[in-house]
């Protein structure tokens, strides 16, 4: 599976990074939403993004994925340090597949990935 990581922080990309890859899934990074639209195409089988980013934020990205024309179906999941209710229902709202808090732990990772993509062929 082709995951597009997405997160201001380096060590946060690089250690979900780590966590995929060890796991046999491709995965590409970009730094913020702008650079997740410029890589996002129809190959990216997952999404995984941070709430809080400076030049396009992770709803704003999730909503240009959902009203673009392509692949606007593909699972995202957020993964940040917002955990308030009205936060969780934004991202919902925006498209969100899933909402995963910081810290957070292989395990849940993986098992929440594996909840998304339960339905798409790989």
């Amino acid at each position: 599976m082709k995951v597009l990581v997405v997160d201001d922080s380096a060590s946060m990309r690089q250690m979900v990074k780590t966590i995929l890859t060890d796991a046999g899934h491709e995965v590409s990074l970009a730094s913020d939403g702008t650079d997740a639209i410029e890589r996002f195409s129809d190959r990216i089988d997952l999404v995984i993004t941070d709430y809080n980013m400076v030049t396009m934020n992770g709803i704003e990205l999730i909503q240009a994925i959902r009203k673009g024309s392509v692949n606007r179906s593909v699972p995202i999941v957020m993964l940040t340090t917002e955990s308030e209710t009205e936060r969780k229902r934004e991202g919902m709202q925006a498209g969100a597949t899933a909402w995963i808090t910081k810290p957070f732990n292989r395990d849940t990772l993986l098992a929440i990935i594996q909840r998304v993509t339960r339905s798409l062929d790989f």
